[in-house]
């Protein structure tokens, strides 16, 4: 906790990584990777858990002061715009998703009141629809299952390859190591349509087994949260259980 404020101002500056000649890049249109020595990540993941525990230490020191928003809800607003305008910088919606549940979960927890804590989620996704439909490429990713036997080799070539490869499991899954969808067939297979895979090769029963752990995951975290000794556990465990959550949503969706 006392290292809020200078690890949040580490991850922000790491957000700047992948826009320097060398170090960024570019996977799927999206900017958001960097690579030093070999080695690639996200910044974005690093700055996930800065942001939950400024948030959190912020809002667990104010807590008698949450009906004053300008105290509370707006210092955690201009946080999430900044990091939310380098998300989109990137090309990363998914990624400001996140920011975005884990800020209003745990403005939610800390309680905040729920006019203005609705009234802003509304707020923040209708500028994640703008961002959508205010770039061709990004439109047709988003409704390209809408009609995907017109659009399968083009941009809903990923879903419905994915789509073969769940089919293709049934209710016990062509077994471990043996599904075909991973050797070229469904793009990201490692990583973002690794569920499709899962799903290939361990069926409806590994389905349920992931889903389930990642429900039961979610649930134990808020259980945590409930019992926290202080504040600052409590808002911490609830921020982290909604990072979980919202992002397994996000990549099995």
């Amino acid at each position: 906790r006392r290292m809020a404020q200078p690890l949040l101002v580490l991850g922000l500056c790491g957000m700047i990584l992948p826009f320097l000649p060398g170090l960024g890049e570019e996977v799927n249109g999206s900017r958001a990777w960097a690579s030093v020595g070999g080695f690639s990540f996200q910044p974005s993941e690093f700055l996930k858990l800065a942001v939950l525990i400024w948030a959190a230490d912020l809002l667990a020191r104010r807590v008698t002061e949450m009906a004053d928003l300008r105290r509370t809800l707006v210092p955690c607003l201009w946080l999430l715009g900044l990091v939310g305008a380098l998300c989109l910088a990137q090309g990363d919606l998914g990624a400001a998703i996140v920011f975005g549940a884990i800020v209003m979960m745990v403005a939610f927890v800390a309680g905040t009141p729920i006019v203005p804590l609705t009234g802003t989620t509304i707020g923040a996704g209708a500028v994640g629809v703008l961002f959508v439909v205010t770039d061709d490429r990004r439109m047709r990713r988003w409704t390209s299952f809408l009609d995907l036997e017109a659009n399968r080799e083009t941009s809903g070539y990923q879903v419905y390859q994915a789509i073969l490869s769940i089919a293709n499991g049934g209710p016990g899954g062509a077994g471990v190591g043996a599904g075909t969808g991973k050797w070229g067939y469904v793009p990201l297979a490692h990583s973002d349509f690794i569920f499709a895979i899962i799903a290939e090769e361990l069926g409806m029963v590994g389905v349920v087994a992931v889903l389930g752990g990642f429900m039961l995951l979610t649930f134990f975290g808020v259980q945590v949260a409930l019992a926290a000794r202080d504040r600052f556990g409590q808002l911490l465990a609830g921020g982290i259980a909604a990072w979980f959550a919202v992002q397994a949503i996000i990549n099995v969706g």
